[in-house]
């Protein structure tokens, strides 16, 4: 098995604040998860060139040119509204750098069918003590805070999530994007109406008794990676590798952050109470000329919903242009391995 990389340092995807009351909590996104699949890339088994993709025309089958594609949503059966650029631009929503708590639910209030993508939340700017104390808060009264942030250009419902030593902020699914239940086939929630027995059910009960333990991620493994790893050491060892021209990805950049002042806590908190708590947030730092920038999964410019196979165009692969072929060698499939490692 490949040798792991020391993990790289976390890299903020979004800076703003977290605005409840009149408290302002300035603070930064970092990624919670990393993806660890296996990266498959296609490849020409001619030539072993790598495989791109092209617009294509789906009544035709040519390839079209960027300029020459609209955005368009089916609103019939092949009848569409064609929307430009400004129009789609100017129906975003305002960026705010702000996560706005709207209400504080019950920590188990919220299915986890509605959780989407988890981030970390990290204090900057001196903000340390205000983020421990709604940490502290949250814990102690078990509740989790329900907010409303834009990134990049897409707004998100979210829940604040208080976990160990700092908070999460997860990302939530709208209540539209959630199927009711009434569209499965499922049996009644009265077991006797399900055809249970009662003896039947203290056997299912002993059964997960058995079987309970502490939940512990490392006691599970990706199975089929892990064999993909294995075959992919053994090719490298018996010399069964390919020449691949090889495409070198383009670096981030990296966001700059402003100092901030922090407000007296106590005092923000007593004029927070005396509003009822929904009073409009007051900035308690200076606002910040930090761009955010977009997480991975979210990084390229939201397009307006359609129906599935409405539009009239697609990617299609077809081989990209080869150049000179240079000798892949054991390194290059080492790299693979490290890269979904």
């Amino acid at each position: 098995m490949a040798v792991s990389k020391k993990a790289p340092a976390p890299r903020v995807l979004w800076k703003g604040a977290i605005s409840f009351g009149l408290v302002h909590i300035p603070v930064a996104l970092y990624s919670a998860t990393t993806d660890h699949g296996i990266d498959f890339d296609w490849l020409d088994k001619r030539t072993m060139d790598p495989v791109g993709y092209k617009r294509i025309n789906k009544k035709t089958g040519k390839e079209i040119a960027r300029e020459n594609i609209v955005k368009g949503i089916e609103y019939e059966d092949g009848e569409y509204v064609v929307l430009s650029d400004k129009e789609i631009a100017d129906a975003y929503p305002k960026t705010t750098q702000t996560i706005e708590i709207e209400s504080f639910v019950p920590a188990n209030g919220i299915p986890f069918v509605y959780l989407e993508r988890p981030y970390y939340v990290a204090p900057i700017n001196r903000g340390a003590k205000v983020y421990a104390l709604l940490r502290e808060t949250l814990q102690r009264s078990q509740r989790i805070g329900v907010a409303r942030v834009v990134i990049q250009t897409k707004q998100h419902l979210a829940a604040l999530v208080p976990v160990g030593p700092g908070l999460v902020l997860n990302l939530l699914r709208w209540g539209a994007d959630i199927r009711p239940w009434t569209e499965l086939p499922l049996p009644s929630e009265d077991a006797k109406k399900a055809g249970l027995r009662e003896h039947e059910i203290k056997m299912a009960e002993q059964l997960v008794e058995d079987m309970s333990a502490e939940w512990d991620p490392d006691e599970y493994k990706d199975e089929f990676k892990d064999e993909i790893l294995r075959l992919v050491d053994r090719k490298v060892a018996a010399g069964q590798t390919e020449t691949v021209a090889q495409i070198e990805p383009e670096e981030g950049q990296s966001v700059e952050s402003r100092g901030a002042k922090i407000i007296d806590l106590t005092e923000l908190l007593q004029r927070s109470l005396r509003k009822g708590g929904g009073g409009k947030a007051a900035a308690a730092s200076e606002d910040s000329d930090d761009e955010e920038e977009a997480p991975a999964a979210t990084r390229a410019k939201p397009r307006p919903k359609a129906k599935p196979g409405a539009h009239g165009k697609t990617a299609a692969k077809s081989s990209s242009s080869g150049g000179a072929a240079r000798k892949r060698t054991a390194a290059k499939a080492a790299t693979a391995r490290r890269r979904a490692a």
